[in-house]
């Protein structure tokens, strides 16, 4: 039986010193390459207009995830609120960008380690954590709790990847199943569009270090249910400002040609997209296969992808290196 990498920690006194140091960062909030140094702790907002206590929007079984996360009872999602980029296409942004009303959704760390164990009562597979960059301290100190009580779930480290290699390294053997997005190639767009500096760079980083900790492999149980790994989402944007071909050029160099990968056709302009011109419109078909062509091109094969029409996830037949890929 799959037991998390974090009860070991637990057991041990180690988890709980993690939580003290993570804790400590925030008096001088540096714990995501905003670097804001504010103090938290006392109450001061950071960029990412958070204060101490974690955002909780909603938190339920979920099941728009890919299907080894999601198996028959769904991934047990928490959503934090509030984010440390600014996405204008965001299509999550009455959650992430709408921070006076999200102070209303802060919850304790005793309420966030109660949550974690009513996804677990419910028979989700696992924790999804999603968007918890800036809430890295308190995810770990609720998770103390939360292990005290019985926790026994993977944790899914579902993120933008604008995260702090510091503070991954805290991370290690805590998160069992890293979840990033990679969004862009182009520093300039990174900043056009979702408002932060480096993104290129700090997401790059920040990755690798997932892939040292959980390495290239996948680690899937016999019903199909991911346990341990990392998966990264790509999503298709409209006139290749995604960057796909460096970025994906990247994943095989770098990271090597096995690691898994999540080719998602979902994009729709909302938010603030509808009144910026490259990103005005959904994508064209034509540049989601264009996208995976270029998986073929760099011998990517593990993975999932969306079907453009119906966005549900599949995996592609690599069987005939002839063709592309077939759907």
């Amino acid at each position: 039986m799959f037991t998390p990498s974090y009860i070991e920690l637990f057991e041990s006194g180690e988890l709980k010193r993690r939580a003290e140091i993570l804790d400590e960062m925030l008096s001088s909030c540096d714990i995501c390459p905003l670097d804001c140094r504010v103090n938290r702790r006392e109450g001061e907002i950071a960029r990412c207009y958070s204060r101490y206590l974690p955002i909780v929007s909603s938190y339920c079984p979920h099941f728009g995830e890919e299907p080894p996360l999601i198996g028959t009872k769904g991934a047990g999602n928490i959503f934090f609120g509030n984010c440390n980029l600014r996405c204008v296409y965001c299509q999550n942004f009455q959650i992430s960008q709408n921070y006076k009303a999200e102070l209303k959704n802060e919850v304790t760390f005793k309420r966030l380690a109660e949550i974690m164990l009513e996804l677990q009562d419910k028979g989700c597979h696992n924790i999804g954590l999603v968007s918890p960059t800036h809430f890295v301290p308190q995810i770990v100190k609720a998770l103390c709790i939360a292990a005290e009580k019985g926790l026994r779930l993977p944790l899914i480290y579902n993120t933008n990847a604008y995260d702090s290699v510091d503070v991954l390294r805290f991370l290690d053997g805590v998160v069992d199943i890293y979840l990033p997005d990679l969004k862009y190639s182009e520093e300039m767009d990174g900043y056009s569009f979702s408002k932060v500096k480096e993104y290129p760079q700090s997401a790059r980083r920040a990755i690798k270090e997932m892939h040292r900790q959980v390495g290239g492999e996948l680690l899937i149980d016999d019903d199909g249910l991911l346990k341990r790994g990392l998966l990264i989402r790509h999503l298709v944007l409209p006139n290749d400002l995604a960057g796909s071909e460096s970025t994906l050029k990247w994943i095989a160099e770098e990271l090597g040609r096995d690691t898994a990968l999540s080719i998602m056709s979902q994009y729709y302009p909302t938010n603030k997209a509808d009144s910026i011109t490259l990103l005005s419109r959904h994508v064209r078909e034509s540049e989601y296969d264009k996208v995976l062509e270029l998986l073929d091109k760099f011998e990517l094969e593990n993975g999932w992808m969306q079907n453009f029409e119906s966005q549900d996830y599949y995996k592609p037949d690599f069987t005939d290196r002839a063709e592309p890929f077939k759907r």
